[in-house]
């Protein structure tokens, strides 16, 4: 009997030794839970910071980086480009493909008549590109000696300008019209005269108001 005793108990302390195992691996599994939970926490305020951060960064791109490299709004100032573009208008010129590309006849570009170095950007429409003559006979363009085929103007022209004799344009230069010719100040006066490649600054893709005349252009 003792001896059954005996093995009773220890089977009895066999199973306290069991316990006692399984509640310190419990701890330990407690104690690594703990730290797991932990760590995501971590983990989420780690990523808030971060999409903080990119956040900021696309703001400075669009504020600083958009702007002046690849998207512009420019508001037309005047008459001269009726009936096309109304005083007061706001377009979006974008400043990406001339990196690539020289403009193309017709193209509604924006430029600096005097220079970089002054603020003031007239919009106008290309009429004359780099290497050709242009010359105005009566309400006519000619294009090195053939009549240029085009129906922007808003009426006749009336005043040739110095474009009454043939205007030799050089390899970096473009000859521009407004197209309400009667008012516009352009290639044809000496004011302005032929546009120099490095002072267009973009072309003119859309207009986005007045909300009513939303959309692109010719």
């Amino acid at each position: 009997m003792e001896n059954e005793f005996g093995n009773v108990e220890n089977k009895h302390d066999g199973m306290q030794d069991t316990k006692d195992s399984y509640t310190e691996e419990n701890g330990q599994v407690n104690a690594e839970s703990s730290r797991e939970e932990e760590l995501p926490a971590g983990r989420k305020l780690r990523n808030s910071i971060i999409e903080l951060c990119i956040y900021v960064a696309i703001i400075v791109i669009c504020v600083a980086f958009v702007p002046k490299y690849v998207l512009q709004r420019t508001i037309v100032d005047g008459k001269s480009m009726m009936n096309t573009l109304k005083n007061g208008e706001n377009l979006l010129v974008e400043k990406v493909s001339y990196h690539f590309t020289d403009p193309d006849r017709f193209d509604v570009i924006v430029f600096y008549p005097h220079g970089r170095d002054s603020s003031d950007y007239y919009i106008k429409r290309v009429i004359g590109l780099p290497g050709e003559t242009v010359q105005i006979k009566g309400e006519d363009i000619y294009i090195n000696g053939e009549k240029l085929e085009e129906n922007f103007g808003k009426d006749p022209i009336m005043d040739a300008g110095m474009a009454e004799e043939p205007v030799k344009l050089a390899d970096d230069e473009f000859f521009v019209l407004g197209d309400n010719r009667t008012v516009s100040e352009d290639s044809r006066f000496e004011a302005v005269g032929p546009v120099k490649r490095e002072n267009i600054e973009g072309r003119a893709v859309l207009r986005i108001y007045p909300l009513s005349e939303f959309g692109t252009f010719d």
